[in-house]
């Protein structure tokens, strides 16, 4: 397959990109800053978000912004979202990438376990708040491993069942597909000109097995990903595809090799619970009361 890396130009459009003071979110904002592109890095960290923001091409010329949000919160996604709106300016893309893997059992503020929390959660009420100001499309960031995904919608927290830390990373990355998927149908439904697509970076170099809790299941992630994936950077150009080529609303994208754990980008493949419509549908409407169980706190 030829590789791709031809982005687009995106002079005068403008991405929200969770989780971009590093690994796979700051690459993609390097890349798309390169590019022309206006972008919102929203972090956790304002002090780590700026000083991230300085290797971003554009930050010299005020295209780059850096705004707070805790995505595993939702409180703190919605202030996020009031503050974005209140500018009234648009964003043409939002790019769901902030994500934790392998951490401890732990709940969020909202009751809810910290992978379904952070990886997916928070990017639903997030991507919902921002629809108002949204030109183009969201992209949602999955993994390969959304195919062991077994979503219990009545044991989001992980409390019933034995807690195993790489099976909740497995659903919350289903749950991202689902809710894709769910939400590329809304769109068509509503002949809206928008679309939801989603991708993975494949085995990609990051930072993102450092919070297990675990020294030696730390250890095996930091010192694998040096031996065998490739480099961050490589994993984002699939992001960025998804997010500045014309793909399909619905589709999926991951590096092209049989594995999908190395190439460049092509279209990726889906397993058979990311199409599943009931539990889609169940998936929406839980996490609807969820989040307005949030906001009634």
């Amino acid at each position: 397959m030829r590789p791709w890396t031809q982005v687009p130009p995106q002079q005068g459009r403008r991405f929200v990109i969770t989780g971009s003071n590093g690994g796979l979110g700051l690459e993609t904002a390097r890349i798309l800053g390169s590019r022309g592109a206006e972008i919102v890095m929203a972090c956790r960290s304002i002090e780590r978000g700026e000083a991230a923001a300085r290797t971003v091409p554009g930050h010299d010329k005020g295209r780059i912004q850096v705004r707070q949000v805790d995505v595993s919160d939702l409180a703190s996604v919605d202030e996020f979202v009031r503050a974005l709106s209140a500018e009234g300016r648009p964003v043409d893309v939002l790019i769901n990438n902030a994500g934790v893997l392998g951490v401890p059992h732990a709940l969020s503020a909202d009751g809810v376990e910290m992978h379904f929390a952070t990886n997916y959660l928070g990017h639903f009420a997030l991507t919902l708040g921002l629809l108002p100001l949204l030109r183009d499309r969201v992209v949602v960031i999955s993994s390969r491993e959304h195919r062991s995904g077994r979503i219990d919608l009545d044991d989001l927290g992980w409390e019933r069942r034995p807690y195993r830390a790489f099976a909740a990373y497995g659903d919350s990355k289903l749950a991202d597909l689902l809710f894709m998927r769910e939400l590329d149908r809304r769109f068509r439904a509503e002949g809206s000109d928008l679309r939801a697509v989603a991708a993975h970076p494949g085995a990609s170099a990051t930072g993102i097995t450092s919070s297990t809790g675990n020294a030696l299941l730390t250890a095996i992630g930091h010192y694998g990903q040096k031996l065998v994936s490739m480099p961050a950077w490589r994993g984002a150009l699939c992001t960025v595809y998804a997010a500045t080529t014309d793909v399909k609303g619905g589709s999926y994208t991951g590096p092209h090799g049989r594995t999908e754990l190395w190439g460049w980008p092509g279209p990726a493949q889906m397993g058979q619970g990311a199409d599943d419509v009931v539990l889609a549908r169940a998936l929406w409407d839980r996490s609807e009361e969820l989040v307005s169980r949030s906001r009634r706190r």
